[in-house]
């Protein structure tokens, strides 16, 4: 019987959720680029390599290291989310049509729609946690 750490099921599930999402990303990369072109914010490619980075940097920490310094991952969890629910909300409130949301690139695609946004809600609402004993017991460490 392997015996788990408690409090490492929420970051590990995140950390393979976001590495899910950059999988799909990655493997149509040209299709991805594509459905941001149609949030009309920014530039594609930078908004790819911006929310790549951050899904596979998370992504990893969390999944493999969920207690190892977990400020570092949940910043850039964070950051990697707002990011996401601010192409997400702009769009929405411009009234644009995004056929795909883009989560998984060019699979599992959604349009968006006001669930998307409240999907993105609900995963910042994951971020900000308990507070640490450690170094960071002044701060909020997010994810732990």
């Amino acid at each position: 019987m392997s015996r788990r750490r408690p409090g490492t099921l929420l970051p590990r599930f995140l950390g393979l959720l976001f590495l899910t999402m950059a999988a799909g990303q990655l493997s149509a990369l040209a299709g991805f680029r594509a459905i941001l072109a149609t949030y009309d914010f920014g530039g594609p490619p930078l908004l790819a390599v911006l929310l790549l980075a951050g899904e596979l940097l998370a992504g990893g920490w969390l999944l493999f290291a969920p207690r190892q310094r977990p400020i570092v991952p949940a910043v850039i969890f964070a950051g990697t989310s707002v990011l996401w629910s601010l192409l997400a909300a702009q769009a929405f409130v411009r009234g644009l049509v995004v056929p795909n949301c883009g989560c998984f690139g060019i699979y599992l695609g959604q349009p968006l729609r006001w669930w998307v946004l409240l999907q993105d809600a609900l995963l910042l609402n994951r971020a900000p946690r308990r507070r640490s004993r450690d170094a960071w017991s002044r701060r909020t460490v997010l994810l732990r």
